[in-house]
């Protein structure tokens, strides 16, 4: 993999929680959960005039991927036609933008019926090995998780799936995590590192900087040089003045601005790191580029 600043590229992706703090599922890691009652705002659909404004900010930022997050389990009637329109919306006033769609588990139908109207790629998270899950989430299944995938290739989207790292799992169920993505050959692969919340019954992350690096390595060389390979949730907290490591590792793309409930740096601070590194921010979905060929910038959903 080339990986010298000369010809790396970073791809920027922004992602907008349109659904907030409203979801019944019982996902240890997760504070959007209303069962755990953590400080986090919580509405259901937000303006569609604000979300375009916000897209329109995040690509004045740099970003050609843009990922609308709902906080439930599943697609319904009512959230497919919101987000529907809201895509349309946004592919009528931003131009050369990805829209990624973060909306729990869905079936074929569902996602079809987004692909027309403007959701290039679906983002929906493994989290974890197949064994662990069992002990972070009861409310539905890894195989949900998987299927829903799996929809989303049968629908003709793109896919976009990644996981948590530091809940509690060992090295084993990391790698066990990233040999399941691999199955899946997505364009997209979000790594998001827990954060904890006082709120959360997981209380602790027990993954540290070089084990953080030690993945990102793994991942890339078991999903070879074509993925996408995405540093997201908990990024600041591991690798804040260490971005060089993480880019070395083997990572191209990161979360511009803020997460779901979490802060994240400002726009300013990581474009001026990227610079500083000799990088270049991605500003279309060139074939010939050497690390990707796809445009697919998507985001990690964790509703960290």
């Amino acid at each position: 993999m080339q990986n010298t600043p000369n010809n790396k590229k970073i791809y920027l992706c922004a992602i907008n929680n349109i659904m907030s703090g409203i979801c019944g599922e019982d996902c240890k890691f997760c504070s959007q959960s209303i069962r755990y009652h953590a400080d986090v705002e919580r509405y259901k659909f937000k303006a569609i005039h604000k979300v375009v404004r916000e897209a329109k900010i995040a690509k004045q930022n740099g970003a050609i991927g843009y990922c609308l997050v709902t906080a439930q389990r599943g697609l319904n009637n009512k959230s497919v036609d919101f987000i529907a329109r809201l895509a349309s919306a946004i592919k009528k006033e931003v131009k050369d933008i990805n829209i990624i769609g973060s909306n729990g588990l869905a079936t074929i139908e569902q996602l079809k019926f987004l692909k027309k109207h403007g959701v290039d790629s679906y983002n929906h998270n493994l989290e974890s090995s197949k064994d662990f899950y069992k002990t972070i989430c009861t409310t539905h299944t890894w195989e949900d998780r998987y299927q829903t995938c799996v929809n989303a290739r049968e629908a003709g989207m793109q896919i976009c799936t990644g996981g948590v790292m530091g809940m509690g799992e060992n090295l084993h169920d990391r790698e066990e995590l990233i040999k399941a993505i691999a199955t899946l050959k997505p364009e997209s692969v979000p790594l998001n590192f827990f954060i904890p919340n006082v709120a959360l019954p997981i209380r602790e992350r027990n993954i540290v900087r070089q084990e953080a690096l030690d993945m990102i390595k793994y991942t890339r060389s078991i999903l070879g040089n074509e993925t996408m390979l995405m540093i997201a949730g908990g990024r600041e907290f591991l690798f804040k003045g260490f971005e060089k490591d993480m880019f070395e590792a083997g990572s191209n793309s990161i979360v511009i601005g803020d997460y779901l409930t979490t802060k994240g740096e400002s726009a300013e601070y990581d474009l001026n790191i990227i610079a500083k590194l000799g990088y270049t921010v991605a500003t279309d979905c060139e074939k010939e580029d050497p690390i990707i060929n796809t445009c697919n910038i998507t985001k990690v959903v964790n509703a960290l």
